[in-house]
Order: C-alpha cells, then structure tokens, then sequence
C-alpha cells in the first residue's frame, strides 16, 4: 500500500485546523490515560494502523502497560481497567460506530462518573481521533 496525497501540503489549512484541535486535548483536564486507550481504541475499531502505531508508542511513554494494550480489543472480557476506563472506552467505541447510536445506558453510566465537562472532553477527543483516523485511512499513511 502506498500513501497518496498528503494533507498537510496539499491543504495546510485544514491540517493547521487539525493540530489545533490535537492542542487543544493537551489543554484539558482529561487524563494521559483516557486520552489514550481513546486514541488506541477508536483506531482499532476504524482500522487506522498509522494511528494504532503512534498511539500504542505514545502510551507506553505515558506509563501504559503492554498487557492493558494488547487486551484493550477485548477490555469487557477483563478486569484490567477501572470503572471509569471501562465507561471511557464504551463510550468510545460507541460514538465511533455513531450509526448504531449510542445508548441511553451508556451516556449516563459515563455522565455518573463524570462531570460535564469532562464527558465533553472525552467526547471531544474521540471526534478528534475519528477524524484523524479517516484522514489516515483515506491517505493511507504508513506506520514509520
């Protein structure tokens, strides 16, 4: 597979925009952590192997361990993450599969746990990591 165009030198416009909306999650309150099993979750889910490369590098920075990232597609099945990582990740996966729209039990199960603001981060940040994604899919960016 080859890469095709590339957004930032073909619209830097909208790429500058992008980047934007990435500093901004540096900006919140949203833990490191949620941001990541975020950015990793909904890139698996979509697919973008570009995305689950630098997302999956970025968490074992921040202190993510091996076995939490190689269990995260199957994070139901185990006792690993917290009750408010696992609220995280529901909501993730289901704001980026948004055409079987997200259940009444979810949100609030994610809105008890949270305060408004930040359950409008995390929603934030999964519509930032769905969208890079499909710029990294339709590009087809390469993992390095």
């Amino acid at each position: 597979m080859n890469a095709r165009l590339n957004m930032g030198q073909v619209q830097p416009e909208a790429y500058r925009a992008m980047m934007g909306l990435e500093k901004y999650l540096h900006s919140v309150e949203l833990s490191v952590t949620h941001q990541d099993l975020i950015k990793i979750r909904a890139s698996q889910i979509n697919g973008c192997a570009y995305c689950i490369n630098m997302h999956t590098k970025d968490a074992k920075k921040h202190g993510e361990t091996d076995q939490r990232m190689f269990l995260l597609d199957a994070w139901k099945e185990t006792g690993l993450y917290t009750e408010e990582e696992r609220a995280v990740l529901a909501l993730t996966e289901e704001i980026t599969v948004i055409h079987q729209h997200p259940s009444d039990e979810v949100y609030k199960k994610a809105a008890s746990l949270f305060s408004e603001t930040y359950l409008a981060q995390i929603i934030m940040a999964v519509t930032i990591i769905n969208a890079w994604n499909r710029i990294g899919i339709i590009t087809q960016m390469q993992p390095e």
